[in-house]
């Protein structure tokens, strides 16, 4: 049995994770921490970010991605220098039709996804650029590329959200920092379909009915790790992952 890499001895440098109390993000601190970053961890719910700050010897910050005074706060808590963004914060709402839509869910899930990732991006960018090799990794989905039926909020936001970061990656030419977009496709979380489905249990448990094995966080963490840790003049732009199961976003094999 082969014995497991041992983690570097030297830090690779403060990463930061959003929307890190559950899910993708959780497991991207965790997996973070054991490639050897300081990590800050920031979300809004302070008992369970506490928690998993404690299990991987991080820094908690509370912080809402919809609010520009809690933003700051993160980045006065991270110091001049930040190696790693991942920009992760983000959530569905919903599956009504276009016609259908309600108003203030599509402005959530835009001021969530869009804005919310525009503000950390902002407050962190001097720090980034200070570290000399920063990089923002920010987590969008397969919406970002695809539109469907009784998705468009979400894909709406998405697509906005994919439109920043590439366009960040064009102003950012010539400046010492990567940027990447991570685009997950059925990703079987504690929690997304669940908000998405307005607490009901049952239709989101729906969703991956049939599906021998969706992806998990720990896949889409593997994909952030592998990403950050290539050598500094290595830039994936856009890495989209899915699991064997879906060939695209209607077409997903089910077992029966």
């Amino acid at each position: 049995m082969t014995s497991p890499a041992p983690s570097p001895a030297r830090s690779r440098g403060t990463a930061v994770v959003t929307g890190a109390s559950s899910g993708i993000g959780a497991a991207t601190a965790r997996r973070l921490a054991a490639e050897g970053y300081d990590v800050v961890l920031a979300a809004r719910r302070e008992d369970r970010l506490r928690a998993l700050a404690d299990e991987v010897g991080g820094r908690a910050v509370v912080c809402d991605v919809t609010d520009a005074a809690s933003v700051a706060a993160l980045a006065e808590a991270v110091g001049g220098e930040c190696a790693v963004l991942v920009a992760n914060a983000g959530g569905a709402l919903g599956t009504d039709s276009v016609v259908d839509g309600d108003v203030e869910e599509w402005r959530w899930m835009y001021e969530v996804n869009v804005l919310g990732t525009l503000r950390v991006v902002q407050a962190l960018a001097p720090a980034l650029e200070a570290s000399g090799a920063g990089h923002v990794v920010v987590m969008t989905s397969t919406a970002a590329h695809v539109v469907y039926e009784g998705g468009g909020g979400y894909a709406a936001a998405k697509h906005a959200a994919g439109a920043l970061v590439r366009t960040l990656r064009l102003e950012l030419l010539g400046r010492p920092v990567r940027v990447s977009e991570i685009s997950p496709g059925m990703v079987a979380t504690e929690e997304f379909s669940t908000n998405r489905y307005r607490g009901d249990a049952e239709a989101a448990a729906a969703v991956y009915e049939g599906v021998a094995e969706p992806l998990v966080a720990d896949d889409v963490a593997d994909c952030v790790a592998w990403v950050v840790t290539r050598p500094p003049h290595v830039d994936v732009d856009l890495l989209v992952v899915r699991p064997l199961a879906q060939a695209a976003q209607h077409r997903v094999h089910r077992e029966r």
